[in-house]
């Protein structure tokens, strides 16, 4: 969780997209988006880079391969110009192909290949980087909570849509979650970090606890509960928290970051070393 308003986690992105950790990391890695760091190091995402992930994940659910995904846009931030961001392009999937558009032209940064356009004569759709509703065969947004409301599922995704411009809408779409299925995890998760930007800590702290007793194996509820725990100053907890993150997500670099300042303000000296080592190991790949 970020201090800045609207900015992401990675453990957030992870939340509300369904990625994996690695995932995102190997997009950072690979330099297909290029968030900013936050006091302690961590991800930063802005909402355009959320915006542009889930574009990403709509072209991995159109069936393009991974690898071919990837090469395509690391090929298109060598073609764009320095000061146009990938997030800046609409993207789509013409079978297993990722294709430009603009406005004039459709075209493959994989080949360099212009394409003949007939979208507009009723085409496959594309995913264009409107919004965060942006994705394959999404509802109308008039349709979009009738369709969505009748289920936990439904209300936490309203909540993940509306967080941005509404919190307090949101914070509402999660306790209509919640109270449906009292074990919903990215709820919890995300009530937890709407709390915790209010300040209300001991809130925060329930829930990510709430998240993790429905759902041990999560990473993002147990970084989330390190950092809530770190601002308490609890460290000792807040290290278990750290701990139990990467335990759910090895190649958790910035749990390996906190963990390193941790014991070196616990006066453990060895264990800090050996998690600054790992975190520089992690983000060297």
């Amino acid at each position: 969780m970020s201090d800045e308003r609207g900015a992401y986690s990675a453990e957030q992105v992870a939340g509300l997209l369904g990625l994996t950790l690695a995932q995102i990391r190997g997009y950072v890695r690979d330099g297909v988006i290029a968030p900013a760091r936050g006091p302690r190091g961590e991800l930063c995402f802005s909402f355009q880079d959320l915006v542009f992930l889930r574009v990403v994940k709509g072209l991995s659910g159109a069936r393009v391969p991974p690898r071919r995904m990837r090469q395509a846009l690391r090929r298109l931030r060598d073609q764009l110009p320095a000061d146009r961001p990938l997030s800046g392009v609409r993207l789509s999937a013409e079978g297993r192909e990722v294709v430009v558009r603009e406005r004039d032209r459709v075209w493959s940064p994989a080949s360099g290949q212009y394409w003949l356009d007939f979208e507009s004569g009723g085409g496959a759709a594309a995913l264009p980087l409107s919004g965060r509703g942006a994705a394959a065969a999404a509802p109308p947004e008039s349709e979009a909570p009738v369709a969505l409301a009748a289920t936990a599922d439904g209300w936490y995704a309203i909540g993940a849509e509306i967080e941005e411009s509404d919190p307090e809408q949101a914070r509402e779409a999660y306790e209509r979650a919640l109270a449906i299925d009292p074990q919903h995890a990215p709820a919890h998760v995300n009530l937890g970090c709407l709390e915790h930007e209010a300040g209300r800590l001991l809130e925060a702290e329930r829930h990510y606890r709430a998240a993790l007793a429905a759902r041990p194996e999560d990473g993002t509820a147990a970084f989330d509960l390190g950092v809530v725990l770190e601002d308490q100053g609890r460290l000792d907890a807040a290290c278990t928290a750290y701990a139990q993150a990467l335990a759910a997500d090895p190649a958790c670099a910035d749990a390996h970051y906190n963990l390193a300042r941790l014991h070196d303000r616990l006066g453990d000296p060895t264990s800090a070393i050996r998690h600054l080592h790992a975190y520089r190991a992690l983000r060297e790949r």
